[in-house]
């Protein structure tokens, strides 16, 4: 059969292979940002993701973290210091909203489910107070109900950043939000009609 005769013939020899040449060095980048994992990698186009530079807040720059999660805490904490960020800690809201009225940070991340009073509630808050209303603020959730409602209630939100993050990621917000002067601002971003809308009402105040 066929089949049987395919498997009786020898193969053929397999022709001699030249060495394959020997890749010139790549010239380094004027500046080399962190290195993604491979997946990261992937996402953003390869090894041209590792020779981009990054604009970054100036050093100094004033972050405040609301999660109810130390780990999440710790995490942002210590990747924020690694560029000579100074970072203010809550683990709930009212906390969050006490601290961010008395200090004023540059950004806020602020998580959506937190005890008590909820991410939704404490950004309303901080929008309302005239003290806090231009501090930009990216919310943070790992639960997908909180993700999904985030896309449909969000006011006054400038972004939005889902568990697990990474290093890069939390970098490529806050690079999203800088002005000329290198420092966060509130709706760097354009807001949508509904976000425009619902700003002009906080604005105008109760008729």
């Amino acid at each position: 059969m066929a089949f049987f005769d395919f498997l009786r013939r020898k193969p053929a020899p397999a022709s001699p292979q030249a060495p394959a040449p020997s890749a010139a060095p790549a010239p380094a980048a004027a500046v080399v940002v962190d290195e993604p994992s491979d997946a990261e990698a992937a996402d953003h186009g390869g090894p041209e993701r590792r020779q981009k530079t990054r604009r970054n807040a100036r050093a100094g720059t004033r972050v405040l973290v609301v999660d109810d999660s130390a780990t999440i805490v710790a995490l942002l904490k210590r990747m924020l210091q690694q560029n000579q960020f100074e970072v203010l800690e809550a683990y709930d809201a009212e906390t969050g909203i006490e601290i961010a009225r008395r200090e004023v940070p540059d950004l806020i991340f602020l998580d959506i489910v937190l005890p008590g009073m909820d991410g939704f509630n404490a950004l309303r808050a901080l929008r309302r107070d005239q003290a806090t209303k231009d501090v930009p603020i990216i919310m943070i959730s790992g639960n997908a109900q909180a993700t999904e409602q985030f896309y449909v209630q969000r006011i006054g939100a400038d972004d939005f950043m889902k568990k697990p993050f990474s290093r890069a990621e939390v970098f490529n917000r806050i690079e999203a939000l800088l002005d000329a002067d290198d420092i966060p601002r509130h709706h760097a971003r354009p807001r949508t009609r509904a976000e425009a809308a619902e700003a002009a009402s906080l604005d105008a105040g109760p008729g």
